[in-house]
């Protein structure tokens, strides 16, 4: 088998590992002209633990797990609202649940396959062509090959889901809300802990990991329809961010100042992917690209990291490969919507968009800061994984 993986994020390795498992030839194409680091810090927990242990890779993770201290919540003045554990408010297993930089998790993914498979950065693929023997391939370097199969593991913005099922307005449930995120200096003295301030339908969020000279910048929030106009333009995003949280307390006035300045500014949209197939023919989607929960469920890492595992046990498992991709979807599809349904249009539990909801969010934060540590989200583990057919070590 000859297979191409697009994307080197967290997906892409991780099936590229799995693939080599079995001795397929696996080509990965990244468009970025090297591997991306730093980042925003993610979770990896429930099911997800299962797949990185399978993967070797479980110490060394544990050895980068930042272990947040603190979240606190402040009201519109500033006051706090409470003050708790993490785990108390995203139903994490203190102890067992990971945080790490999302940097440091590619890197050590990425080390998997380094020597074991053909990673090419810089590049992309422009088009592709299916038919009875393989997947013609023609990429934007002006490179052609063929190949057996080609995965998307490039996003929520996938290319690949493009080029196959068409536009992404088709699949993309828009949540009602934008968001930037950005570094600036730790000029508030955080130390391993998040701060977050909000407002009906807006919020801002500092967070320190551990004890970074910088501190990660969130600034959300809630707008009927999604800004399409500032999407590719970085001043638009600038300005629409500015206007929207002008005359706001606390340290907004800092965090938006800091947006400003920085160089490393990335604004979205929270947003879904909701495909009724995540394949056709010989060509199959992975992770955000095939099913993106939106960073508000917390769980796009471990889908990512769960979904390759899945993927390269039915290849390696399946000899016929459309037969692997229904196996693939059939055992995970109950798992992502689980996840998916962990949030909904307008209902964002830490920054609720109307008066009464952000009534009750601090309400029931109240109780969790003097309550004691409740039980995993059931969501997080309610896939077992299957054998894979050959031991890692």
């Amino acid at each position: 088998m000859k297979i191409l993986v697009s994307g080197v994020s967290i997906a892409g390795p991780a099936l590229a590992f799995w693939l080599r498992q079995v001795g397929f030839a696996v080509t990965v194409v990244e468009k970025a002209p090297e591997l991306r680091a730093g980042g925003y810090p993610i979770d990896i927990r429930g099911t997800a633990l299962d797949a990185v242990r399978r993967m070797g890779i479980l110490p060394r993770l544990r050895d980068l797990h930042i272990s947040t201290q603190r979240l606190t919540f402040l009201d519109v003045d500033g006051s706090e609202v409470a003050s708790v554990d993490p785990n108390v408010v995203i139903g994490g297993v203190d102890g067992e649940d990971l945080e790490i930089r999302r940097g440091d998790l590619i890197h050590t993914l990425y080390d998997l396959i380094r020597d074991d498979a053909d990673v090419r950065f810089g590049d992309t693929v422009e088009t592709l062509a299916q038919h009875d023997d393989g997947v013609d391939v023609t990429f934007r370097s002006g490179r052609r090959e063929t190949y057996d199969l080609v995965i998307g593991a490039d996003g929520l913005h996938s290319n690949t889901r493009g080029l196959v099922f068409g536009d992404e307005a088709r699949f993309h449930r828009y949540l009602g809300y934008s968001f930037a995120g950005f570094t600036m200096p730790n000029d508030f003295g955080l130390v391993r802990e998040g701060v977050t301030w909000t407002t009906p339908g807006k919020g801002a969020a500092l967070y320190a990991v551990l004890e970074s000279e910088v501190v990660h910048g969130f600034l959300v929030f809630a707008r009927p329809e999604a800004p399409i106009e500032a999407f590719r333009n970085p001043e638009a995003q600038r300005d629409l961010i500015a206007r929207t949280f002008d005359g706001d307390g606390w340290e907004v006035p800092r965090l938006v100042q800091g947006m400003r300045e920085a160089d490393d500014l990335f604004f979205d949209v929270v947003s879904q992917i909701h495909l009724p197939r995540w394949s056709a023919g010989r060509v199959a989607l992975v992770g955000d690209a095939a099913y993106a929960p939106s960073f508000l469920t917390g769980q796009g890492t471990s889908l990512a990291l769960v979904g390759a595992y899945v993927l390269g046990q039915a290849l390696a498992t399946i000899p016929d490969h459309e037969a692997a991709f229904a196996a693939y979807e059939n055992r995970l599809r109950d798992f992502v919507e689980a996840n998916q349904a962990m949030v909904s249009e307008g209902q964002a539990t830490l920054f609720p968009a109307t008066a009464e909801a952000l009534e009750e969010r601090n309400a029931a934060l109240r109780e969790l800061s003097s309550a004691p540590r409740r039980a995993p989200r059931p969501e997080h583990s309610a896939l077992t994984l299957p054998d894979f057919p050959v031991r890692v070590h």
